[in-house]
């Protein structure tokens, strides 16, 4: 029931569409499905990171980000400047690109990092645990694993929903 629950919670939250999910939908457009799946790769494996932060309480890690978070603001403020500026310069591909690996572990290592400079991300798995009804004290690391495999499904099937659905209006509307 945690699994479901988890997953559920960690669904929810990462449906909103922020800059992280509108990079997903712009990757998609012009570099295909695979390409916004990898964006949203990124951006599931920095919250599972979190998430076991969180579950496994490691509040010194936890500390030490939530402490760093200004500098660590700056460093995503300015990594996400740069990507904006990068897209705003690039001309619009006619069609999607052809990518290699290199290319969507890129992608997925970009996402990774900027999702990373933001920690204020672990007060939302913290409250996740609240809402849950999770005690860090007294839960095992069993219960702890479960959760943040469920965080982890949760926010992949999101983003493949994400990208599979942009991927799909794209090529309806190339047909009408």
């Amino acid at each position: 029931m945690l699994l479901l629950k988890s997953i559920i919670l960690s669904f929810s939250v990462s449906a909103p569409v922020g800059p992280i999910g509108l990079l997903c939908i712009q990757r998609t457009l012009t570099k295909g499905q695979m390409a916004g799946f990898f964006t949203g790769l990124g951006a599931s494996t920095a919250n599972m990171i979190y998430a076991s932060f969180a579950a496994f309480g490691f509040s010194v890690v936890s500390s030490f980000l939530l402490e760093q978070q200004f500098i660590l603001r700056i460093i995503g403020g300015v990594f996400l400047l740069y990507l904006g500026v990068k897209i705003f310069l690039a001309k619009p591909a006619e069609r999607a690109a052809y990518l290699e690996g290199n290319g969507l572990i890129r992608m997925y290592l970009s996402t990774l990092f900027l999702m990373i400079t933001n920690p204020t991300t672990i007060l939302n798995f913290v409250d996740m645990f609240a809402g849950l009804g999770f005690d860090k004290t007294a839960s095992s690391p069993s219960t702890a694993f479960i959760f943040v495999s469920g965080v982890f499904l949760g926010v992949i099937f999101w983003w493949f929903l994400l990208s599979f659905s942009v991927s799909i209006l794209k090529i309806r509307s190339n047909l009408i």
